[in-house]
């Protein structure tokens, strides 16, 4: 049957994972309409402009490394500006620099010189990057799957250096402090930094959903059209028009998929609050993430160091993310972070606050990298929540939910 004469299959959802589930079908001519209830592609990835200035819904970071954006995403067109490789790690009175010595030997002085480690835990660090960065991945898919301490203990990572280095900066990473995600995850994206690039788009992290949505057909991509339920021949909207659909995927956050998908089981979520300041100068003259090892926030980035562009006019764009929904702990973090960059920042200005619920799955192990797509006849799902807690998550995700699709239409027309 030609595509333009059968229903579209709708996504509900213009996430990553929405958006590159729809790729994937109009690549094999099916015919696809994504509803969206927001004003604007992304779903989590998305940039507000304020006086002057790019303010991404949560502080986030754009990794080169991942297949999913080595096969969809056109870097050069992004304007990408890079992040130290590496980070530095407040303690006490005191700043040490964990850098990646494969790119910059002289970066990683504090490591080689046994101040951020003695010389057992360089000789695992060593081995551990050495492993995740050349093994194939299909042999790092296959380990079994254990919390993230218990996979760093077995690499002869000894307790003072994960506390030092491991548990605060992947406190950042994976949104919890006890190092209790799956392992065989954090062996990926070790793997994908060490392979990789982190880097800001020029004009903020909503960029790469709106490059994906620019592929589509015109028309293809419904904003501001939010889905109440879904019926036997497709999806109801918010105003009482019916969509009709070949079939229905479902490209949410896990929360409105279970109000979709009643019986979807979905995990937990992770929470985290950025808060957005304005600096008359730049406190630290370089693109690192400072992080917090006393956990009493997350880290800390200058993002005009890394972009200049996040920033209108000659002032400095500072972000700080702390756990949870830290709504009300504004004066507290300000306070942190001025004594983490040696500075008064009592004349910063207060841009905004971006509690960010459900900004990504729990992950604890035993965590499967994937879920299955089809959950019934003409309904599907993807998202990070289907995956792993990453943009590679979320399009994969939507790929598998593509495949998935097009495997069983004969079945479920």
């Amino acid at each position: 049957m030609p595509p333009d004469s059968q229903p579209p299959v709708v996504v509900v959802g213009a996430g990553v994972a929405g958006l590159a589930c729809a790729l994937d079908l109009t690549a094999a001519d099916v015919p696809v309409q994504i509803l969206d209830a927001s004003d604007g592609v992304g779903g989590r990835m998305r940039t507000d402009r304020q006086g002057g200035f790019l303010l991404d819904r949560g502080f986030q970071v754009f990794n080169t490394s991942y297949p999913q954006v080595k096969r969809r995403i056109n870097l050069r067109a992004l304007q990408l500006r890079p992040f130290t490789p590496g980070v530095l790690l407040h303690t006490g009175d005191r700043r040490l620099r964990f850098a990646d010595p494969t790119r910059q030997l002289t970066s990683a002085a504090d490591l080689l010189r046994g101040r951020l480690a003695g010389p057992s835990d360089a000789i695992a660090l060593a081995r551990l990057c050495a492993a995740d960065m050349l093994l194939p991945v299909s042999l790092i898919k296959r380990q079994p799957d254990r919390a993230t301490f218990a996979a760093l203990t077995e690499a002869g990572i000894s307790p003072a250096l994960c506390e030092l280095l491991f548990r605060p900066f992947l406190a950042g990473v994976f949104l919890e402090d006890e190092l209790e995600t799956s392992g065989r995850f954090f062996h990926l994206i070790w793997r994908s930094m060490l392979r990789g690039t982190l880097c800001l788009p020029r004009r903020g992290i909503q960029a790469v959903p709106e490059q994906l949505a620019g592929a589509l057909p015109a028309g293809t991509v419904r904003l501001e059209t939010p889905v109440r339920t879904l019926t036997e021949d497709g999806a109801a909207l918010e105003d009482g028009t019916e969509i009709p659909a070949r079939a229905v995927i479902v490209a949410t956050g896990a929360a409105e998929a279970a109000v979709l998908l009643p019986g979807l089981s979905v995990p937990a979520t992770r929470t985290v609050t950025t808060f957005y300041h304005a600096a008359p100068s730049s406190p630290l003259a370089e693109p690192t993430l400072l992080v917090d090892t006393e956990r009493k926030i997350l880290n800390t980035v200058v993002l005009t160091e890394v972009t200049p562009s996040y920033a209108a006019d000659h002032r400095a764009l500072v972000a700080a993310s702390v756990l949870g929904d830290a709504s009300g702990r504004e004066p507290e973090v300000r306070a942190r972070i001025g004594e983490m960059y040696g500075t008064d920042t009592s004349g910063w200005e207060h841009l905004g606050t971006y509690p960010v619920h459900g900004a990504l799955p729990a992950m604890p192990a035993p965590h499967p990298l994937g879920r299955p797509a089809r959950i019934a006849p003409r309904r599907y799902v993807c998202g990070d929540h289907r995956a792993t807690g990453s943009v590679q998550g979320a399009m994969a995700s939507g790929t598998r939910a593509a495949r998935a699709f097009l495997a069983g239409a004969a079945r479920d027309s």
